[in-house]
């Protein structure tokens, strides 16, 4: 088997199954007709940029950077739902209070968003402030942090 196809059938496969190991890999790549090596398996896994990740159960599996990533963006929204005090506006500011010491992770969450109204944050120990592209842009901005915490 070419070694693309065989690529294709890792992230198939572990986009499907938690595969925690090398081994695991190659018994479920065994299990599809597909017989390999440690080495080989080894040479995917880097060429592929496969990293273990946090699954569902807990366990690590295998995943791509952008499982982990979307990993990251999932706990920093949980911590910013636990976190917020409240959300009000001031022109096209949107100030955010938080538990103390929870400002910049959630800072971090709203970076993660990707929301593209907001210029930038900035965070202390206890407050944000979300600087918002436009004054017409800061109620729906609200309303996604709100839908968040909701």
């Amino acid at each position: 088997m070419k070694k693309y196809a065989r690529q294709s059938k890792i992230l198939e496969l572990i986009n499907e199954k938690e595969i925690e190991t090398q081994e695991d890999l190659a018994e479920a790549l065994k299990a599809i007709g597909i017989d390999v090596t440690q080495a080989t398996i080894s040479r995917d896994i880097k060429e592929l940029r496969l990293i273990k990740v946090t699954a569902k159960s807990g366990k690590y599996k295998y995943g791509t950077i952008e499982e982990s990533q979307n990993s990251i963006s999932d706990r920093l929204v949980r911590i910013f739902k636990n976190s917020i005090v409240s959300i009000d506006a001031a022109m096209n500011i949107v100030i955010i209070r938080t538990i103390p010491g929870a400002a910049q992770i959630c800072g971090s969450a709203i970076d993660s968003l990707q929301i593209t109204d907001i210029g930038g944050s900035i965070a202390g120990d206890d407050t944000v402030f979300v600087a918002c592209k436009s004054l017409e842009s800061v109620d729906e901005i609200i309303s996604n942090l709100y839908s968040l915490i909701n």
